[in-house]
């Protein structure tokens, strides 16, 4: 799937979240669909936690 494809299925699913459940449930579709691709991103192994933990504590920077 080449990312101009992935754009327009996230935008279609953003658009009609917003028309059917309002402006909150637009909110939280868009949520679930950031920790479904930080989940996505682990298990591909693309992501590591560590690092990610480290850069959030302050240990190193990204």
């Amino acid at each position: 799937m080449s990312n101009t494809l992935a754009g327009i299925l996230i935008g279609t699913v953003l658009a009609v979240s917003i028309i059917l459940f309002g402006f909150w449930g637009f909110l939280l579709v868009a949520l679930f669909m950031a920790i479904g691709a930080l989940v996505g991103r682990i298990a591909d192994g693309k992501l590591d936690l560590r690092g990610l933990a480290n850069a959030f504590s302050g240990k190193r920077t990204s």
